[in-house]
């Protein structure tokens, strides 16, 4: 019975991570939260109306101040290439580490489990690609908290919305609502309310402050409120009326996504049973008949047709991703 080589192991490993996080990543339809498309035109956006403006972008102002803060090595790691990005990514997960400590921990990561690798599997290819692998969990995790993040204020937003009215009813300004919101709900509901009645608080308009809670939460949801509040100011009307309007709204178009990622559940159900199904046939042949599949593996020809399936597997994976965001 001859034995399976160490690299089709770890090549196989690899395929099973790819395959599987490429299916997390993509096959995902949220009911919270927007694409990352959808944020980047909001950001467009922003960056249209603080240049009509000529404001200076808030958040930026508040990194230079933020730099001064530093030391010079600290300040100098901190204005590397994408890492304002990266600081935005991780206040928007509600965190408070600082950039440049996210790529160290990232860098420190790799080092030690791909130096560990190398010295007990000697195969110095195999080490790179999981150290590559490995560089990249700090920052998919600030991403998964910045998502949860955004669905968690998504989801607190109509109930607040529905307390901004109740206390505009009760005659309160609308500066002291944005206070009694973030004193009376949780998370971070309350956290970017009170950061938002802080702005106005401290001399800041009520422009400026708006705009900057879109730019820490850039969503459609968010600017639907943004829009109708900024709106108001300038044209008058029932402020109330217009909130209870966009809870409702709101609340509407949870139901219609919730109900859409039901719809969508069979194709993606359908997308891990395709990709799955071959690696558990190779498992299995692995434990029944071992003898198979170095065949497969030793020959030219047999390594080109696996690497050309695992290649259409992928493709696969973005098509099926396509077709379930275009019926969504």
């Amino acid at each position: 019975m001859s034995q399976l080589p160490t690299e089709f192991i770890l090549a196989f490993l690899g395929m099973v991570f790819v395959a599987v996080f490429l299916l997390t990543q993509g096959l995902v339809v949220p009911v919270f939260g927007e694409a990352s498309k959808v944020r980047k035109r909001i950001r467009a956006r922003l960056d249209v109306l603080e240049h009509a403006s000529n404001m200076p972008n808030m958040q930026s102002v508040l990194r230079q101040k933020y730099l001064k803060r530093l030391s010079p090595l600290e300040a100098a790691m901190e204005q590397l290439p994408l890492m304002e990005r990266l600081a935005q990514m991780i206040e928007q997960a509600g965190h408070e580490y600082r950039a440049y400590r996210v790529l160290l921990l990232g860098l420190l990561l790799a080092i030690a489990t791909g130096g560990a690798l190398w010295l007990i599997l000697k195969l110095w290819w195999a080490s790179l690609i999981v150290a590559g692998l490995v560089f990249w969990l700090p920052f998919i995790k600030i991403s998964g908290d910045r998502n949860k993040r955004f669905a968690a204020f998504e989801e607190g937003l109509p109930d607040a919305l529905d307390a901004m009215c109740r206390a505009l009813r009760a005659g309160h300004p609308f500066n002291e609502t944005l206070r009694l919101v973030a004193e009376e709900h949780k998370g971070p509901v309350a956290h970017e309310f009170g950061l938002t009645f802080a702005d106005i608080n401290y001399g800041n308009d009520v422009r400026r402050a708006m705009l900057g809670l879109l730019e820490r939460m850039p969503s459609m949801t968010v600017m639907m409120l943004v829009t109708s509040i900024l709106i108001h100011r300038e044209s008058g009307g029932n402020l109330t009326e217009v909130l209870e309007r966009l809870s409702g709204l709101i609340r509407g178009r949870f139901r219609f996504q919730r109900k859409v990622k039901t719809l969508s559940a069979e194709g993606r159900m359908s997308a891990w049973v395709l990709v799955c199904i071959p690696f558990v046939l190779s498992a299995a042949i692995m434990v029944t008949t071992p003898e198979y599949l170095p065949l497969l593996i030793k020959e030219p020809i047999g390594q080109k047709m696996v690497m050309g399936a695992f290649v259409a597997m992928v493709v696969g994976i973005f098509w099926i991703r396509k077709i379930i965001r275009i019926q969504v």
